[in-house]
């Protein structure tokens, strides 16, 4: 696997992640805080993000 291959399989798991977590946020809050194991200083700041934004953090070179 390339190095470039292995940078956009990272990203897309991170923007998978970052949306489903968003959704999961906004559909129960508390739910989603015990599922995922954020904190709510977290949670509040991932629901506010943009789709821009969640992109920019995705396309981290590590998993989020």
């Amino acid at each position: 696997m390339t190095a470039d291959k292995f940078l956009n399989e990272i990203r897309d798991t991170n923007l998978s992640y970052l949306v489903l977590a968003q959704s999961m946020i906004r559909a129960d809050k508390p739910q989603a805080l015990f599922r995922l194991g954020l904190s709510e200083a977290v949670a509040d700041m991932i629901v506010q993000m943009s789709p821009q934004q969640l992109v920019r953090i995705a396309s981290r070179s590590g998993l989020v």
